[in-house]
């Protein structure tokens, strides 16, 4: 078992966001995923970037943004969830004026920021 208070947790500050990374191969538990917590500052707009092995799942609990994953742009706002598979590009922004807080689970696990544009 492993037990884990978000609050507890040193964030990785990348372009546009905050990532928490909470379960993953880095905190010697997880080896098939990574599980994290990630907030985007109000007008944040990192880009869009692509995984080419890595699932994501993103889960909105706060604030209020827009999605494009290939050729769609999906609005997201708290209960909505957005699966990407690999090789898709894509990219989250922060449209509202209050952070957009999600989670964000990717298997197998990626290093957090390694696949932003440079």
């Amino acid at each position: 078992m492993y037990y884990i208070n978000e609050q507890e947790v040193e964030g990785l500050d990348l372009p546009g966001r905050l990532w928490k990374v909470l379960v993953g191969p880095e905190q010697g538990r997880s080896q098939n995923m990574i599980f994290g917590l990630v907030t985007f500052s109000p007008g944040s707009d990192p880009g869009t970037h692509k995984h080419d092995h890595q699932e994501e799942i993103i889960y909105v609990i706060s604030g209020t943004g827009k999605t494009v994953v290939g050729d769609q742009t999906h609005t997201l706002k708290p209960g909505v969830t957005v699966f990407t598979e690999p090789g898709v590009e894509h990219g989250v922004k922060n449209t509202g004026n209050e952070p957009l807080v999600l989670i964000s689970v990717f298997s197998p696990p990626v290093k957090p920021g390694s696949y932003d544009q440079k």
